[in-house]
């Protein structure tokens, strides 16, 4: 059952319906941490993927171990945001800004990808493989529309998952990407007409109890 069926059938309110369409083929663990921040977010907003980041990560191992499989999540996540911009973004007919935006933050993303893949190796890490996605957009407003949940639930990955980097070399290079996912989202909000802080300067995520309670069921294995 897809995530969208499963919320139909339980009659559970959805912040970011847009998020419960993206599909994530992969078997990796990487790839199930994804689909489930997907699914937080899909429900409760982008500020639920923190606890659910930080819950799903919370019990790897520590050093370079765990720092590999952090990194290699945080690989996933920008294989689809690349995708997105790379892939996806030719084939709506974008124009404008928006089209200069995405051949941007295309490149930028690419270049994350890079970046992820070197330190992951540097580490003595393989990483992961990359998965497909499919997603939900036909136009200009609806890809626009996706980007900007998808960078902020990036910012949001990103937030759950560094704190749990047992590197400090490792975790400022996760703090610069952030700020580069930060500066997407509010690029993309201020375009579309969205507050690019709508939580009074401070996000404000939900407990993990209450972010599982409701992403769980809706994560595809």
């Amino acid at each position: 059952m897809s995530v969208t069926e499963t919320v139909r059938n339980t009659h559970s309110p959805m912040a970011n319906p847009e998020l419960a369409q993206v599909e994530v083929s992969g078997m990796t663990r990487s790839s199930f941490i994804l689909r489930g921040a997907l699914a937080a977010g899909a429900v409760y907003g982008t500020t639920a993927v923190t606890p659910f980041v930080s819950h799903a990560l919370g019990a790897s191992t520590s050093g370079n171990a765990g720092d590999v499989e952090i990194l290699n999540f945080a690989l996933t996540l920008e294989y689809l945001e690349s995708d997105f911009y790379n892939a996806k973004g030719p084939t709506v007919g974008l124009s404008g800004l928006a089209q200069s935006y995405a051949k941007l933050f295309g490149e930028e993303e690419q270049a994350h990808v890079v970046a992820l893949t070197e330190t992951i190796k540097t580490l003595g890490g393989t990483p992961v493989t990359k998965p497909t996605f499919s997603f939900p957009v036909t136009s200009q407003s609806s890809f626009l529309a996706l980007a900007s949940v998808l960078e902020n639930t990036g910012v949001g990955a990103y937030n759950g998952a560094g704190p749990s980097l047992s590197s400090k070399k490792v975790l400022a290079a996760a703090g610069s990407i952030v700020q580069i996912e930060a500066r997407h989202a509010a690029a993309i909000d201020l375009l579309i007409g969205q507050s690019p802080t709508p939580n009074q300067g401070f996000d404000r995520p939900l407990t993990k109890a209450q972010v599982l309670a409701k992403a769980d069921p809706l994560i595809k294995a």
